[in-house]
């Protein structure tokens, strides 16, 4: 209370607020209260502001100790030996909004296949095709290069570089366009590549169109994902989320009207995507540009980012890597299962284990962005410790999210299987190869929660680099090494496949646990104004 109280005293507002108080007649009680009522408010500012203080110092201040609370000061203090409580809070708070606006984004896409599936057969392989092509070629890349922004725009931000933000996120968006421009002429010969891959011709040929009136969505995936990364380094997640619900929901409207209520027919899904997508794309770009929440960070279009443009690319490029290194191992881990004995029931066992590991990663990733905007604005702002006390947080939250998804899949297994098959004479049998399937799932989902956190870190710090190094290594040569000995040579089959991926995120989580404890946590180089000091190191 001492430490209080010389904040107060200080301030002097306090003690002159009262003298001037006048005790008499009607408007001097109402002075008088409004007096009181500006202690109580300076009081308030002065707790708060001493704790900051403390806390810049790297020490612990709880509160409820300048309130007197006792016993109860006792039980949080308690309860911050197993969790911090208040960081966590933060964390819930800003994840719970980022994995929904994650979610709506993605369905976009899948809700474009869903409508094309519902002509017929070809169209829904063709549909399914392109977006499992898109997604590799396109979307995971797009994705992986905006990553470059969680460490540029987050220790800008903690170092209150503001305006840099606005500057880094222009450099981010050419270098998505340059790359956009590439993939889409790869994207304009995907026939002709997917019947060089053994590719059915008529599924392919209807790829091909699927991808033709996607690629202007793109384009708009990328400086989507570039912008979200913009709001979400500085935590601003409410207007996303909300953008990301009308998104959806317009999407479904228009999706509906051009494949029902128009010629285009298969091709108004995805005209009807990449439509959504620049829709999305305006709205985030205006609330950025019309919103006080950006005053400090976005001046405006300015040709300084054309200077910056070299260092998005050495975090976005690493970034990009990182993630299809990610994305192309559980295709190939797909493509494996048609080589074995009775391929098309492997095939379509992995699948779904496939797509239910998405889920999960998908649901705890609001988690990883956590850890990437608070780890990152940490370290702008020179304060190593408290990063290190965030990721802390965040990997036990992660884990209790991932337990969480596994008491769902324990108990719910065949219901989930029932989603993906037909109620055949081969529905009994692949839901009993699914829930011999379920355990290794559930490991492969808590170490893959475990890793995603990890990687968080990686791309706070600005270690892309080293992440890449680590995914080629784990999962390439660790990972699938293990699942082709054990699936082909052992004759383990699916579960042999899934061992090797779980033996590959296994080797992934420690390799960067181990960087991570031995690693000193700097603010990146490349974040960094060149009239900045060093850089603090722990």
């Amino acid at each position: 209370m001492e430490m209080l109280a010389d904040s107060e005293s200080s301030d002097g507002y306090i003690t002159t607020a009262l003298l001037e108080a006048d005790s008499h007649g009607e408007e001097g009680t109402q002075r008088n209260r409004r007096s009181w009522k500006k202690v109580y408010l300076d009081v308030d500012e002065a707790k708060k502001q001493v704790a900051e203080n403390m806390i810049a110092e790297g020490e612990r201040f709880d509160l409820s100790l300048a309130d007197g609370l006792g016993e109860e000061g006792s039980k949080r203090r308690w309860w911050n030996k197993l969790l911090d409580v208040e960081e966590a809070k933060i964390q819930v708070f800003f994840s719970l909004p980022t994995i929904l606006t994650n979610v709506f984004f993605s369905l976009i896409p899948l809700v474009s296949v869903m409508f094309a599936g519902h002509l017929g057969e070809l169209q829904l392989a063709g549909a399914t095709l392109a977006n499992s092509w898109a997604n590799v070629t396109g979307f995971a890349f797009v994705v992986g290069l905006s990553g470059a922004l969680e460490t540029l725009c987050g220790q800008g931000f903690g170092a209150k570089l503001y305006r840099m933000l606005g500057i880094y996120l222009q450099a981010s968006c050419i270098v998505s366009f340059l790359f956009c421009f590439i993939i889409s002429i790869i994207w304009f010969y995907t026939e002709p590549i997917l019947i060089l891959l053994h590719q059915d011709p008529q599924i392919s040929k209807c790829a091909a169109v699927f991808l033709k009136f996607l690629f202007p969505g793109l384009f708009a995936y990328g400086f989507l994902q570039n912008i979200l990364r913009f709001h979400q380094t500085q935590s601003v997640y409410v207007m996303p989320m909300v953008f990301s619900g009308i998104a959806i929901v317009i999407h479904i409207c228009i999706t509906y009207v051009l494949v029902h209520w128009t010629a285009l027919g298969f091709k108004g899904a995805p005209l009807a995507a990449s439509i959504s997508l620049w829709i999305s794309v305006l709205m985030l770009a205006f609330n950025v540009n019309y919103t006080k929440s950006f005053e400090r960070t976005w001046d405006g279009i300015s040709i300084e980012s054309f200077n910056h443009i070299l260092t998005g690319l050495k975090l976005g490029l690493p970034s990009a890597t990182t993630e299809c290194l990610e994305e192309w191992a559980f295709e190939i881990l797909v493509f494996m299962g048609g080589l074995m004995p009775n391929s098309a029931k492997t095939t379509s066992l992995l699948a779904i284990c496939v797509n239910t590991q998405e889920i999960g990663y998908m649901v705890t990733s609001g988690l990883s962005a956590a850890a990437s905007t608070r780890v990152s604005n940490e370290l702008g702002a020179g304060n190593p410790g408290r990063a290190k006390n965030a990721m802390g947080v965040t990997l036990k939250l992660s884990v209790l999210l991932s337990f969480a998804i596994i008491l769902a899949l324990a108990f719910g297994h065949n219901v989930w299987a029932g989603f993906f098959i037909d109620s055949n004479a081969s529905y009994a049998v692949l839901r009993e190869d699914f829930a011999s399937m379920t355990p290794l799932l559930a490991t492969s989902i808590i170490v893959d929660s475990v890793q995603g956190v990890f990687s968080g870190v990686a791309r706070g710090c600005g270690w892309q680099h080293l992440a890449v190094y680590v995914n080629l290594a784990t999962f390439y040569l660790i990972g699938m090494t293990i699942a082709g000995l054990l699936g082909f040579k052992f004759k383990l089959y699916a579960k042999g496949l899934w061992i090797g991926i779980i033996c590959g995120l296994s080797f992934q989580a420690s390799t960067l646990l181990l960087i991570t404890l031995l690693k000193k946590w700097t603010q990146s180089d490349s974040s960094k104004h060149p009239e900045e000091e060093s850089p603090v190191l722990v």
